[in-house]
């Protein structure tokens, strides 16, 4: 074999070569680990992420990772215009969802328009969150003859949603540890204000030893929150009382938080 032969034989040989080694980059890239697992080790995972907003981006991915983010072992749903209520974990109406629910879960209730919540009592440890972007996406509404829109008996976290009621009181604590985050608590101003509160508590903390580390302790937790109208904030009976209250003034409302606990 002459020069010139040998010589296009090692072009050919080299250029097979980068062809193999370009080649192995996309076939590692398309193959990703995580994917690797099965659907209950992902749910796994995903159950550790908050609901929102890490579990909420989680499901954003792809198809497979929105199936299992939205699966009903994580969080219960809400949604008013669902059409097919025998699918698991779906609800059109908040009482519902609360009634199926396990204690420990979160339910999402579902952006756009108004969902009727009216004396509608929780006696086991839950987390409602709403699903828009802002509080004022995801709002309760409390008929004119109910008490109370939610009613707690037991610990509970409520966070980005409006909540609103024209009289009675918007949330209703009666005992557990109450935290509302990121939430706009709204009552009608009228000239029977005096009869609404976004906030009454009636809890009975600490009958034998007053203390506010202690574990069972009743108590209200609130931060980030916008609160319109009624008499005043929170009405209290009982022996709880308003301690560490921090208020910003924005043009448009105030800004409240504030703790609600057993006076030391």
């Amino acid at each position: 074999m002459d020069e010139a032969g040998e010589e296009r034989q090692r072009l050919r040989a080299s250029a097979n070569s980068s062809k193999r080694r370009r080649s192995k980059p996309s076939a590692v890239s398309s193959f990703v680990p995580i994917n690797a697992l099965d659907d209950g080790c992902l749910m796994h995972i995903f159950s550790f992420l908050s609901p929102i907003p890490d579990r909420h981006n989680t499901a954003l991915v792809c198809h497979r990772w929105r199936f299992l983010a939205c699966h009903p072992r994580l969080w219960l749903q809400v949604d008013r215009s669902a059409k097919d209520s025998t699918k698991p974990g779906v609800f059109t109406d908040i009482e519902s969802a609360v009634s199926a629910a396990r204690p420990g879960d979160t339910i999402l209730i579902s952006p756009g328009g108004n969902h009727l919540a009216s004396n509608i009592q929780i006696r086991k440890p839950l987390c409602l969150i709403g699903g828009g972007e802002v509080p004022d996406d995801t709002t309760l509404i409390c008929s004119r003859g109910s008490d109370s829109a939610l009613e707690f008996l037991s610990t509970c976290k409520l966070t980005n949603l409006t909540v609103k009621a024209e009289l009675g009181c918007c949330l209703l604590h009666r005992s557990g540890r109450l935290i509302i985050d990121g939430c706009v608590l709204q009552c009608e101003t009228n000239p029977l204000d005096f009869l609404s509160y976004p906030i009454i508590s009636t809890a009975k903390s600490c009958k034998s030893f007053p203390c506010i580390d202690c574990p069972g302790n009743d108590s209200v937790s609130v931060s980030r929150t916008r609160i319109e109208g009624g008499a005043k904030a929170v009405l209290t009976s009982g022996d709880l009382t308003l301690q560490q209250v921090r208020v910003i003034c924005a043009r448009t409302s105030l800004f409240f938080w504030f703790e609600v606990e057993c006076q030391s």
